[in-house]
């Protein structure tokens, strides 16, 4: 089953959700704002893309949270804060099974999906 992680008033995740539907994609919908995101799966992501992969840098989350909160990030605090603030997690992420891409990129999805 392919999942699309997100949050569903994300212009980014609103493009790629668009674009699974005209190529008529099934997926699930993962709304991390209900759903909340688990430490293993963060921790899988993690060891796979990379903390900074996934930490969305670029928000206001990111620009509210503490200076000490954002200094000398590891993994395990990473996570912890992306579990804590949800809105930290880049936006969208496209877990197909064996594989998860960060970010709408067409081109990638379209050879992701093949």
């Amino acid at each position: 089953m392919i999942v699309l992680y997100g949050i569903p008033n994300c212009d980014t995740i609103k493009k790629a959700r668009t674009w699974l539907d005209k190529q008529a994609v099934v997926y699930q919908f993962h709304d991390y704002k209900k759903e909340g995101i688990t430490k293993t799966r963060l921790t899988q992501w993690c060891k796979e893309l990379g903390f900074n992969a996934l930490i969305n840098q670029r928000g206001t989350t990111w620009r509210n949270l503490p200076s000490v909160a954002k200094e000398n990030l590891t993994q395990t605090s990473a996570i912890t804060l992306m579990i804590e603030n949800p809105s930290l997690i880049k936006r969208p992420v496209l877990d197909i099974g064996h594989k998860r891409i960060v970010g709408f990129d067409e081109t990638q999805y379209q050879l992701l999906l093949k």
